[in-house]
């Protein structure tokens, strides 16, 4: 039975007041007062029907960070530096354990990230098979910059771990009621060096690989082509060559996963080899160029001999 006076109210109330004071917002009573004036942007997303793995599994912390991630690298083209949240969680049953347990992981990422939880609201859907995750991230933007790709520019791919939070009503259609740990493992948070690099260099342009895959690098391509090679070492995982060999062709591939590619950056040749030393610490490569074209994404598949073309 719901209980809809939500005895667990005020222990939640109390730890999102934790992150009620940041170097970048001051709240009182609900009402937030800013320390900066620079212009804002919000990013608003969820974990989608990943979240039917989430609940059945309890991966709850996980579950927190694909929702976070899916709005945090989405504010990092923006190059914007988040400062407050609010989020709609919907469970498909009454169940207090999880929600402390969600809250609590929320909570605790953001406090790590300076990010003021502003409010949220908990939905019980009786007729829901999971759970979902809503978040609305606001962050500022010191410096607007033209998120472009640029003739003559060297594309650095940063390495996914794994399906990250895209694509999963075709994962349920091809494995059926089968469970594997990939389709819990939490998307990567990309931001916190994506913003760390745009202070130091010139990104051109940049692509977080999520729904719409590398279809998506049109949006930052104004003149030119890109073309993206099969002699990088950013191999897809296990997960994607499972799912090409039941029958998912390249072209349905690149267009609905990131197939080892997390995140795409657009530099000049010289700052390439300085960006590529500065995040040696993660798995990254270049992965292609953009050259004089008629704004064609081409892609060498790593599953074939086959080229891919959007």
């Amino acid at each position: 039975m719901y209980d809809t006076t939500k005895p667990h109210n005020k222990e939640i109330s109390k730890l999102v007041k934790e992150t009620w004071e940041t170097p970048y917002v001051s709240i009182k009573d609900g009402i937030a007062q800013r320390k900066f004036q620079y212009p804002d942007c919000t990013s608003v997303d969820g974990i989608g029907t990943k979240g039917i793995y989430h609940w059945k599994q309890r991966s709850f912390r996980n579950a927190v960070l694909d929702a976070l991630a899916m709005n945090l690298n989405d504010l990092a083209l923006e190059r914007a530096v988040p400062f407050e949240l609010t989020n709609h969680l919907f469970l498909p049953e009454d169940d207090q354990d999880a929600v402390l347990n969600i809250l609590y992981h929320l909570i605790r990422e953001c406090r790590y990230r300076d990010i003021a939880v502003k409010g949220g609201e908990t939905a019980i859907h009786n007729d829901m098979n999971g759970l979902e995750l809503s978040v609305a991230i606001s962050g500022f933007v010191k410096e607007q910059k033209p998120n472009q790709f640029k003739i003559g520019d060297i594309l650095i791919g940063i390495e996914s771990n794994g399906l990250h939070s895209n694509g999963f009503t075709k994962i349920r259609k091809l494995f059926g009621g089968e469970y594997r740990k990939e389709f819990i493992d939490p998307t990567y948070i990309y931001s916190d060096t994506i913003l760390k690099l745009n202070e130091r260099y010139d990104i051109h342009g940049m692509m977080n690989i999520t729904g719409g895959a590398f279809t998506k690098l049109k949006r930052t391509l104004k003149e030119g082509e890109v073309i993206i090679t099969r002699y990088h070492r950013l191999n897809p995982q296990e997960i994607f060559f499972d799912a090409y060999e039941k029958g998912v062709p390249d072209e349905e591939m690149y267009r609905t996963f990131n197939c080892g590619v997390g995140f795409v950056l657009s530099v000049s040749e010289e700052d390439s080899t300085k960006v590529l030393r500065e995040i040696r610490d993660l798995n990254s490569d270049i992965i292609g160029k953009v050259i004089p074209g008629d704004g064609q994404i081409k892609i060498q598949s790593k599953f074939s001999d086959e080229e891919v073309v959007y």
